[in-house]
């Protein structure tokens, strides 16, 4: 195989400690800060949830001429008060626009003039994720929501009236098309789900290494692969970042990124396990590390510079996504050296050990010889 770094002679085992001490005040770091928002009077949540998970209105909008750029309707719809809103352009309607805003504080049902609704543009409820309207604080969500939009996108010009057309509409520039809505009790399900389906996928990780390698392997395996998913979740706890469902897609992207990492890593050790049995587990797997080194700077040095591209110019809609490979391409490297090899090959020692002085115990025993006299065995080192 042709390598660009050949003769890497790194001593990674006993650089192990400090890396795992790295990594642990790290994950405290995401804890108190994490726990910190959480029981502090008025502060934040642990993680800045997104319209999919916390809920809120999707609304699509369509233009006339020349649509508006994404930046334009974000920075628009921040200097009315939305925070975080998401803009995301349709891909099969050139002239559309989806827009989510997160649900609002404020559902009295008398809310100001700044966000009242126009009697021109009734809500509509048609939505992907259907969730009827079941009280009357709902409806003021959804009402609100679409209110503050129309405000945002009125200083691109008229919108058209309900009855017509947008391209009958002479002095109309944008019209509603859809207002769909996104309940928490949605948003719960989706979260759960995401869970799920990231543990499901871990537990089979973990039950296909046991079965090719070794349950040793697959415990390391999958501890790394916790560990990387905590770490990225730690700098969005952080950084408050939004946690979206692109987020989920990236975090089980990187478990299958970690694993992969991992497996050439084990699949090494083996192999030098059978052709060097006179070198110590220590320099068998330092030499596993160093052999495929080469690879694991080339195959994640392309990864990095792809997912680096995307965090400059991915843009707002795949910012979380973009962030989360970005930790994870980093940490689930590092994790494949300092956390997956050192805990799959201290258990391999541990159950060495065990394995061994069980066997002493029960190779010493007594026999009796012909002179009836007692003796006893000694266990034959090994």
């Amino acid at each position: 195989m042709f390598e660009f770094f050949s003769n890497i002679n790194v001593d990674w085992m006993g650089i192990r400690k400090p890396l795992i001490a790295l990594s642990v005040l790290i994950l405290l770091a995401g804890l108190i800060s994490a726990v910190g928002r959480q029981v502090t009077p008025g502060g934040t949540d642990a993680f800045n949830l997104g319209v999919d998970f916390q809920g809120g209105t999707v609304i699509t909008a369509k233009f006339k001429g020349e649509k508006p750029a994404e930046d334009q309707i974000r920075t628009a719809l921040q200097n009315i008060g939305v925070s975080d809103p998401l803009i995301q352009a349709s891909t099969d309607k050139k002239d559309e626009v989806l827009i989510k805003v997160p649900l609002f504080e404020n559902t009295g049902t008398s809310p100001s003039a700044q966000i009242q609704t126009d009697s021109n543009t009734p809500t509509e409820s048609a939505s992907s994720n259907p969730q009827p309207v079941q009280n009357e604080q709902e409806k003021n969500q959804i009402n609100q929501g679409r209110a503050l939009v129309k405000q945002a996108l009125d200083t691109f010009g008229k919108e058209a009236e309900a009855a017509t057309n947008l391209d009958q509409d002479e002095t109309a520039a944008y019209k509603i098309v859809g207002t769909d809505s996104v309940g928490p009790v949605a948003g719960a399900q989706l979260r759960n789900q995401a869970i799920l389906a990231t543990l499901l996928g871990m537990v089979g990780i973990l039950l296909y290494i046991a079965f090719r390698y070794d349950w040793t392997y697959a415990a390391g395996a999958v501890i790394a692969v916790f560990h990387d998913v905590l770490i990225t979740l730690a700098f969005f706890s952080v950084f408050q970042w939004e946690v979206s469902l692109t987020v989920l897609a990236a975090l089980l992207t990187l478990v299958g990124f970690s694993v992969n990492d991992s497996i050439v890593i084990f699949d090494r050790i083996r192999e030098n396990l059978g052709l060097n049995r006179n070198k110590s587990l220590y320099n068998l797997v330092n030499d596993s590390i160093n052999q495929t080194m080469s690879r694991t700077i080339i195959t994640g040095g392309l990864v990095f510079l792809s997912v680096l591209a995307l965090v400059l110019f991915g843009g707002e809609v795949l910012r979380g996504f973009s962030l989360a490979l970005f930790v994870g391409v980093i940490t689930g490297t590092y994790s494949t050296i300092a956390i997956a090899s050192p805990i799959a090959i201290w258990w391999q020692d541990k159950l060495g050990a065990a394995k061994v002085k069980l066997t002493e115990v029960k190779r010493t025993d007594k026999i009796a010889s012909s002179a009836r006299r007692s003796v006893v065995r000694r266990p034959i080192a090994r």
